[in-house]
C-alpha cells in the first residue's frame, strides 16, 4: 500500500493517536470523529493501557466502530457519572477536543463568535471546558486552519483555562493545568516554545512553514528543520477503515483530500 492511498483524514487520525501514545491506564476522550477514531487507533495499535468508553455508560474492552453497527461492543465495566468524574477530576483523563477558537495561550472557545452581550453567533457554551481544563490533560483538534480559528489576541470568549497568568486567580496557575498538542488540517503544534508558547512540532506533507505562519493569527515558534507527519502504514490504515466501516472520514474534510498533498 503506498503513502498516496492514504487520505488526509487518514492523517489527522494518526497524528491524533499520538497524542495519547504515552499515557498510562487513563481515560483517552476524543471529541468529533476524527479525535474519537485517534483514540480507538491508540488503544488498538500502541497503548492498550487507554480506557474507552462507549460515550455512554459503558467501558469497553475494544473501541467501538463509528456509525451503525450490526452488534453492540463488548462492555468490562460499568461508567456511570460518578466512576467517569472520578477519573476526570482525579487528572486521569486525557481529552482531545475540537474549539472553534484557540489563541496563543491555549485558551479556547466553543461559546459564542463575537461579544458576549451581542453575538454575531451562539454555539455550545462553555459546556465543562471551565472544569476539565483545570483536572487533567487537554489536546486540541482543528479541522480548519486558519486566523479565524487561531485567533490574534484572546479568543472571543474564554471557556478554558491556559497559560495566560492574566487570567489566573492570584496569579497562579491551576494545579492540573496541562496543554499538550493542537492537531490541524497543515500541521501539528504543541505549547514547548518559551513561556508556553505555541511550536511546531510536524508538518503534514506538502505543506510549507510559511503557510502555517499565514493562517495563524499568533507567532507560531519553528525550532530548526520540522519534520514531515507520518503518514499512516498499512497496519493503521487497516485498523482506520475497521474502525470506520461505513467510511464516515471521507465526508469530513472538504473534498476528501489525500494525505501527501500534490506539489
Amino acid at each position: 500500500m503506498t503513502d498516496t492511498q492514504a487520505t488526509l483524514a487518514d492523517l489527522l487520525i494518526a497524528a491524533c493517536a499520538e497524542v495519547w501514545r504515552d499515557d498510562p491506564e487513563w481515560l483517552a476522550t476524543g471529541i468529533t470523529p476524527i479525535p474519537r477514531l485517534g483514540a480507538s487507533l491508540a488503544k488498538l495499535s500502541f497503548n492498550p493501557r487507554l480506557m474507552i468508553t462507549d460515550a455512554e455508560n459503558m467501558f469497553l474492552e475494544e473501541p467501538a466502530p463509528i456509525g451503525p453497527r450490526d452488534a453492540s461492543p463488548t462492555a468490562e465495566g460499568w461508567a456511570p457519572y460518578a466512576r467517569t468524574f472520578d477519573n476526570l477530576w482525579g487528572g486521569r483523563r486525557h481529552a482531545l477536543v475540537a474549539p472553534v477558537q484557540i489563541d496563543r495561550f491555549g485558551q479556547t472557545n466553543i461559546s459564542v463568535i463575537g461579544d458576549h452581550a451581542a453575538p454575531k453567533a451562539a454555539l455550545l457554551g462553555a459546556r465543562g471546558f471551565p472544569g476539565n481544563s483545570i483536572s487533567h490533560p487537554n489536546s486540541f483538534f482543528v479541522p480548519q486552519h486558519s486566523r479565524r480559528s487561531l485567533v490574534a489576541g484572546e479568543v472571543d470568549y474564554v471557556c478554558s483555562a491556559g497559560y495566560n497568568p492574566a487570567r489566573w486567580p492570584d496569579g497562579r496557575p491551576p494545579h492540573r493545568l496541562e496543554l499538550r498538542r493542537i492537531v490541524t488540517n497543515l500541521c501539528v503544534m504543541d505549547f514547548g516554545g518559551p513561556d508556553h508558547a505555541i511550536r511546531l512540532v510536524s508538518l503534514h506533507p506538502g505543506v510549507g512553514v510559511e503557510e502555517v505562519r499565514d493562517n495563524s493569527g499568533f507567532d507560531v515558534v519553528v525550532e530548526g528543520d520540522v519534520p514531515a507527519t507520518p503518514v499512516p502504514d498499512a497496519a493503521a490504515l487497516a485498523i482506520i477503515r475497521r474502525l470506520d466501516p461505513h467510511g464516515i472520514r471521507a465526508s469530513l474534510l472538504k473534498g476528501n483530500p489525500p494525505a501527501v498533498r500534490a506539489t
